[in-house]
């Protein structure tokens, strides 16, 4: 169902030449909000504004400038900030190309940046995930999100207080924050994914049900949608440390490596919840095997316990006239004593051989 969706999101674009701005994702309404904030080491300031000609000040000046964008379904906001900071059609119709592959683009004047961020969704259960496209220029980053709401509160405060490493940088380490704080996010998500393990596996051991299996069935197919969206950040990360751009500086390189082993780390982590998930599926069907066992085996040993009961019972109720024991006093007593008699020597010799 979402790859219907996002085949007949894509078909808005079909005929139309190569970079025209057309929005590729949900409808929106809300108003699209612009923040800024601008700091350098004894100085911070930070506002939301109307328009984006009230960020052009901010490019000439010497502080570092984060310009954030909440909403990419007015069209022309995008183009007037691709407009004033000199971006390319191309890379403003993948801004708002909101099912982008992570990805890297060096544009010799700034870097293009787009990731997914990921947050989980108590109430419905499941992993959802938004575009975050950043652009890296000289002395200031952009950042294009879908909506309201991120995992960057915490790079917000470590800005507004002063005397903070990020304070003392540039405009790249900024970058890698922003990146870090997205890769950070999905250790979370991940913690998230280890208790409904955890649980599942648990439950498995209990009392397997089909709602079960579908639980599982639900947790491989986010694991499938996390990994799809953590997997090219590592090529990502990697591209973005190879890079020569004089916008990236040699202390920068440094951090972004040691960000690309915590991308090794959560790819690693995923692939191991993948295994553990085909485990308990691996479980349940065998769960479900052994119980049909159980009820297959006491089901073969009952009827095993009544042929030779159903065999005496036959031969006494033949309808022959000359038959003994059909005139003697105690015939009735004796077929349930020889009955009860030959149940019992089967089921202790069934407890023997620890059949039962």
């Amino acid at each position: 169902m979402k790859a219907n969706r996002n085949n007949r999101r894509l078909s808005k674009k079909a005929g139309l030449p190569p970079g025209t701005l057309v929005h590729v994702g949900e409808r929106r309404t809300e108003k699209v909000r612009i923040t800024v904030m601008d700091y350098d080491e004894a100085h911070f300031q930070e506002k939301e504004v109307a328009s984006v000609e009230e960020c052009m000040p901010f490019k000439a000046a010497e502080t570092v400038t984060w310009i954030n964008i909440d909403g990419l379904h007015e069209v022309n906001i995008i183009a007037r900030s691709g407009a004033y900071f000199d971006l390319h059609p191309l890379i403003l119709e993948d801004i708002l190309h909101t099912t982008q592959r992570p990805r890297f683009q060096d544009c010799e004047t700034y870097l293009y940046v787009v990731l997914q961020m990921l947050s989980y969704n108590a109430q419905r259960q499941r992993v959802e995930s938004e575009q975050v496209s950043l652009i890296l220029g000289e002395g200031f980053v952009l950042t294009f999100q879908e909506r309201v709401g991120d995992v960057f509160d915490v790079i917000r405060d470590r800005i507004r207080k002063a005397g903070g490493r990020i304070r003392k940088a540039g405009a790249d380490y900024l970058l890698y924050s922003l990146i870090d704080a997205v890769v950070d996010n999905y250790f979370n998500i991940l913690e998230n994914f280890g208790d409904r393990l955890e649980t599942l596996e648990e439950d498995l051991f209990g009392e397997p049900s089909e709602g079960l299996l579908q639980r599982v069935h639900l947790l491989k197919r986010d694991l499938i949608a996390l990994r799809r969206s953590v997997w090219p950040v590592r090529e990502l990360v990697n591209a973005l440390d190879k890079t020569e751009s004089k916008l990236i500086t040699k202390t920068t390189h440094t951090y972004l490596r040691d960000l690309y082993d915590h991308t090794i780390q959560v790819i690693e982590t995923v692939e191991t919840f993948r295994d553990v998930t085909s485990g308990l599926q691996d479980i349940y069907l065998s769960s479900i095997s052994n119980r049909m066992n159980a009820v297959m085996k006491m089901l073969t040993i009952i009827a095993t316990v009544f042929i030779p009961l159903t065999f005496i019972a036959g031969v006494y109720g033949m309808n022959f006239r000359h038959m003994p024991e059909l005139e003697w006093r105690y015939g009735y007593m004796g077929v349930w004593a020889v009955m009860i008699g030959v149940a019992t020597v089967m089921l202790v010799y069934f407890m023997r051989k620890k059949w039962l």
